[in-house]
């Protein structure tokens, strides 16, 4: 899958807009003043076209552009070899018509594989003709295969119109029109460097004071936080980190705690700190500081409707000393997210402007459009600007500045709510504050802030503990972290979506992948979330571009036309498990075109890789298989044959011959299993050749390179149901090849800086081969880099230094969350694809079964509602099948001792457990 490719948009150098003026020596690239050479090109269902006009001097060229409601791109795209000198200056002038959008210029070298650009975000042009220069140190690396990245030569150049979200749903149509582009060399040291940034400029000003008084983010630390939501209300979601601040919404400020014991400021660098979730699961995080006597819990949850919930923050003052305390609690609004400035993706981290500030009494405004509305009385609010020193600063130094409101042009304001709090021997005191999303909501002040609180919290609880607890899974202690872990995930992906889109991530990855979506899909059907899975697959279908193709992913631009051909399969394969899970003809009949859609393009896809040429050429691995694309992360630089891909494809296949099966479309089923066929048995004998070709003994990542990647190929075992197909050989040599290098970084013995989480989809991967005894090192490993271990989440990158500054995603990651749910529903059941059997218990370790052992109920199948007890007595496994089902292939127990198959019709079973 690629990540990083959509979203470089947002990280290219300013552009400069300068009025025409007498250009100095330059070298003239291009007049414009013919369209010889000139094409217009498009992405998916975008409309573009060129046109001559007048220009500065002569002729000039003009793109029209229309996005059609889709996302994408327009280009004017030229074969104009460049050789650019160390230092440089482009120009270009611009005029035309247009709706916000990204203008770039990109340049490509000889390989068509390398591109060099520079970008203007938001960019309107100017009725009257403008000059756009740019230099050598504002052109940046797009991507690439190519190592060294230094500018020397291009052979073409694209003027593009990349689309930008409008607001209002308006149309997005316009005209850009182009003249003059030249180069002109200037020294390098003359090139003016790049302004230090906000970011930079208090990173180092962390520096200069105290640890503790900025967040640890800016401090050099690499910090940690985790969601605060409602189901479906990722735009308006909260992060509170675990040092206890809170960032209110997406890219906004933060709420930070400190805590003033005799005129000593206390932050979160001088006390020890724990986290925890409500009932050790449930979507409702706290932060606890401890220093000596006195503690301090922020606790963080939200209510409501999407759209216009509610953030509400409690904290507990609490004294177990036997003398009463005076403290004063701090809750100071900051310029800076709790996503750290390490973030760079969609939603860069670090800095958040406030420039005003302003304190009525009841509440605090902030910016004109955020309150926050204390449910009890303050003491004092006190405020100040960055210069020349901040507010934790003042206060560090004994100063409350008291004041009404404060306005500050840099965006760096900070103020804070001051309570002077007495709290008594053994005693504590709940204050709090809530956050509408909606400006024109308000809280009236309770009579006691905290049976408010405890009432409130309850009542969100309630609500989470009936989303999560759907599926009963009773399990001793030792194995109580894993069912945690699960039910948090659910939550993770609900509060992670955004209204019916399923989203992995509410910051670096707010947008909808078919691809995560398909898997997050399939782990809420079976836990109970048809309604969800049903609202995502009606959602996401008629995004389908015209001629079948599926996006690689959605949002607020539309549908995404980049290429990656596991969309198609991961469509389909949704569409199916929706109706696997619920039955409901109606939605399959209203599906079922985007079904026949997506099998034709990706017929069209397969043939323009089955030139005969190629079965006895050096491209034999490539024949037949879907065409190279950067679907997998591993390949965003140059595309590739990624067996993802075709792994997902032939999904897609095998899930279409059924629903056509299931509707009686008898010439539809015949004609999808004929291709189906054809292309398993193409991919197959790619396999065979990539195998043979590159001299190795696992199934390959990819037909070009043969490259190792077990994380990527778990796919074929599930959900693509082909490892009873496939050699099983590669099969066991590919994954024991991971456990070899699994155990090998576990121990130490060989050097790792860090990995993504994905890897936890091999726990289910070793289920299904049998590798029970490999199963709990494998938790164990990934269970100890939860960050904090106690709101049972991952990020997308996991360091081995936890304290090393990185980008790492976000926190928690929804589609790695699903990972982890499809793998852990696994270790108690999963339905066999090669004999449509419910497997029970083969994940499930000897030692859960002692005393009580396991008890599993309402956990949803394609069969029904499935509920089982497991326990050891006297070295025996009893079975009690307590929510039947009838499977085709009947419902097996698989012990250490080997599979046991539950006789037709009967409940109970037992068998030797070793």
């Amino acid at each position: 899958m690629s990540r990083l490719a959509p979203f470089l948009l947002a990280f290219a150098g300013c552009l400069l807009v300068l009025p025409v003026a007498a250009a100095e020596s330059a070298r003239v690239l291009d007049t414009f003043d013919t369209a010889t050479g000139w094409s217009a090109t498009h992405t998916d269902d975008v409309s573009a076209s060129l046109r001559t006009v007048a220009g500065t001097q002569g002729q000039a060229i003009c793109l029209d552009y229309d996005f059609n409601g889709v996302s994408g791109a327009a280009s004017l795209k030229k074969l104009l070899p460049i050789d650019f000198p160390e230092g440089f200056v482009l120009r270009f002038d611009v005029r035309g018509q247009m709706p916000p959008n990204t203008l770039q210029l990109k340049l490509i070298d000889d390989t068509g594989d390398n591109v060099w650009w520079f970008q203007k975000p938001s960019f309107v042009p100017t009725a009257s003709w403008q000059t756009i220069e740019a230099s050598s140190r504002q052109v940046e690396f797009a991507w690439g295969p190519v190592r060294d990245r230094t500018l020397r030569h291009t052979r073409e150049v694209e003027f593009v119109v990349y689309k930008e979200s409008l607001r209002d749903g308006l149309p997005n149509r316009g005209s850009v029109c182009f003249d003059n582009l030249t180069l002109s060399a200037r020294r390098p040291e003359a090139v003016p460097a790049a302004v230090p940034t906000a970011n930079a400029v208090f990173e180092a000003r962390a520096k200069q004071v105290r640890r503790g008084l900025y967040p640890r983010g800016f401090s050099g630390e690499q910090s940690y936080w985790t969601i605060v939501g409602v189901d479906g209300g990722s735009r308006d979601s909260a992060l509170i980190s675990e040092d206890g601040a809170v960032e209110v919404a997406r890219g906004s400020f933060s709420v930070e705690p400190f805590l003033i014991d005799n005129g000593k400021l206390l932050t979160w660098a001088d006390v020890t700190t724990t986290q925890s979730l409500r009932d050790r699961y449930l979507p409702m995080p706290s932060v606890q500081w401890k220093k000596g006597d006195v503690s301090l819990t922020t606790s963080a949850f939200a209510q409501g409707a999407p759209g216009a919930s509610q953030l509400v923050v409690s904290y507990r003052l609490a004294n177990d000393g036997d003398a009463a305390r005076e403290l004063t609690l701090a809750l100071a609004a900051r310029p800076f997210q709790v996503n750290p400035p390490t973030q760079f993706l969609n939603a860069p981290g670090g800095t958040s402007p406030v420039r005003d500030l302003a304190w009525d009494g009841h509440a605090l405004t902030v910016n004109g459009a955020r309150k926050v509305i204390p449910l009890q009385p303050t003491s004092s609010f006190v405020a100040s600007a960055s210069q020349p020193t901040t507010l934790t600063e003042r206060l560090d130094a004994g100063q409350r500045p008291v004041v009404r409101s404060i306005h500050a042009d840099d965006g760096f304001a900070q103020g804070a709510l001051l309570y002077d709090v007495h709290v008594p021997a053994h005693g504590h005191v709940d204050l709090g504050v809530v956050i509408p999303v909606k400006q024109t909501d308000d809280v009236t002040l309770p009579s006691s802030a905290g049976q408010w609180l405890s009432a409130h919290a309850d009542a969100v609880a309630a609500l989470w503990r009936d989303k999560l607890d759907r599926v009963d899974v009773r399990v001793p202690a030792q194995a109580q972290p894993v069912v945690d872990t699960l039910r948090s995930g659910i939550a993770q992906i609900l509060i992670s979506r955004d209204g019916p889109a399923l989203q992995p991530g509410t910051r670096s990855y707010s947008r909808t992948w078919v691809r995560d979506g398909a898997m997050m899909l399939e782990g809420l059907l079976r836990t109970g979330h048809e309604d969800v899975a049903a609202e995502f697959v009606r959602w996401y279908a008629p995004h389908q571009f015209s001629n079948g193709k599926v996006p690689c992913c959605v949002d607020a631009r539309g549908s995404d036309p980049v290429p990656e051909n596991d969309s198609q399969g991961e469509l389909i394969f949704s569409i199916a498990e929706l109706w696997r899970y619920t039955h409901d003809r109606e939605a399959l009949d209203a599906l079922w075109p985007h079904v026949t859609r997506a099998v034709a393009y990706m017929e069209t896809l397969r043939a323009s890789e089955r030139q005969s040429t190629r079965l006895q050429g050096p491209d034999r691995a490539l024949y037949g298989l879907m065409p190279a694309s950067i679907s997998h992360e591993g390949y965003s630089t140059k595309p590739m044959h990624s067996y993802w891909d075709d792994f997902w494809a032939l999904k897609g296949y095998d899930d279409a011959v059924d629903l056509a099966g299931v509707l009686g479309h008898a010439e539809e089923q015949a004609s999808f299993r004929r291709s189906r066929d054809q292309f398993r048995g193409d991919l197959h004998a790619s396999i065979a050749a990539a195998v043979k070709e590159k001299g190795i003994d696992f199934i390959p990542g990819s037909a070009e390179l043969g490259d190792f990647d077990a994380t990527s190929t778990t796919i074929a075992l599930s959900p693509g149901g082909e490892q009873a197909r496939l050699p099983k050989a590669l099969v066991d040599a590919t994954f024991e090849t991971y456990w070899q290098s699994f155990v090998a970084r576990r121990d130490g013995k060989t050097a790792w800086k860090d990995y993504t989480p994905y890897e936890l989809r091999t726990i289910a991967s070793f289920v299904r081969l049998g590798w029970r005894d490999r199963v709990g090192d494998l938790i164990a490993f990934f269970f100890a880099d939860r960050r904090p271990a106690a709101w049972n989440q991952w990020a997308e990158v996991v360091g081995r230094d936890p304290r090393e500054p990185r980008f790492v995603g976000d926190m928690p990651h929804a589609w790695i969350a699903s990972d982890y749910v499809r793998s852990a529903l696994d270790l108690f059941a999963y339905d066999r694809a090669a004999d449509r059997s419910v497997v029970v218990a083969a994940g499930v370790q000897p030692d859960w079964l002692a005393g009580e052992g396991i008890a599993i109920r309402d956990l949803r199948t394609p069969y029904g509602r499935f509920g089982y007890t497991l326990k050891a007595t006297h070295g025996k496994a009893v079975l009690t099948i307590t929510q039947p089902i009838d499977p085709p292939g009947g419902v097996v127990l698989s012990l250490p001792s080997g599979e046991v198959k539950v006789e037709k019709g009967r409940t109970s079973l037992t068998a030797p457990l070793q």
